[in-house]
């Protein structure tokens, strides 16, 4: 199904600035990777309305105080090592994300290269690789294309249509959506699930 741009601005109001630029390109995504459908619709506009701030946000924005540090990644960081990290996103991304996804270790500089871009906030080099194989881009060289908003649309509903996403929404299991795209499970609640149910259960009236 094809959305209108009133839709897409009654589910992400505050796209506004950029709806224009995103409903053309969100509609080529949705169509090429098959989210195809009212519940499929519904589910990939409100997770990545929420992964993106409503579309606004295609980097990911990593400047934490030493609180929401230890709160975020209480593996990761103490009370003790948080504050030499806080308010310093690129030391930020290289700890967090270092050593994993794909990525070399810390002093790599690969966590901050490849951290979260596009509307679902794709993070690591190894996703970074696989997209850009898919859509045929050097994404592991010039991570940064994943911020064009082509790019965007494209890279989160192949990451969508890889995880098999599709299948949970047509089965209504958006919760489980969410956990899977924020913390790599199933059965955990993701951050800011409160908000991605809002907008799916707005986007399914709209939709309707």
């Amino acid at each position: 199904m094809q959305i209108t741009e009133q839709q897409l601005l009654l589910i992400l109001p505050k796209a506004r600035p950029v709806a224009g630029i995103f409903l053309p390109v969100l509609n080529r995504a949705m169509l090429r990777w098959k989210i195809d459908s009212r519940l499929r619709t519904a589910a990939f506009l409100a997770q990545v309305g929420h992964e993106s701030g409503q579309m606004c946000n295609l980097i990911e924005n990593l400047n934490y105080s030493a609180e929401a540090l230890v709160r975020t990644w209480p593996t990761r960081f103490t009370a003790e090592t948080a504050p030499a990290y806080a308010r310093q996103p690129e030391r930020i991304a290289n700890r967090v994300y270092g050593g994993r996804m794909g990525n070399g270790p810390e002093a790599s500089g690969d966590g901050w290269h490849y951290r979260g871009r596009g509307l679902i906030q794709l993070t690591g080099r190894a996703n970074y690789r696989a997209a850009g194989q898919a859509l045929g881009l050097p994404l592991e060289e010039q991570p940064e294309l994943i911020e064009h908003p082509e790019h965007a649309a494209q890279s989160a509903a192949w990451w969508w249509a890889q995880h098999s996403l599709n299948d949970l929404a047509d089965a209504g299991r958006f919760r489980e959506i969410g956990s899977i795209i924020n913390t790599g499970q199933p059965g955990r609640t993701p951050k800011g699930a409160v908000e991605r149910q809002a907008l799916y259960d707005i986007a399914l009236r709209v939709l309707a």
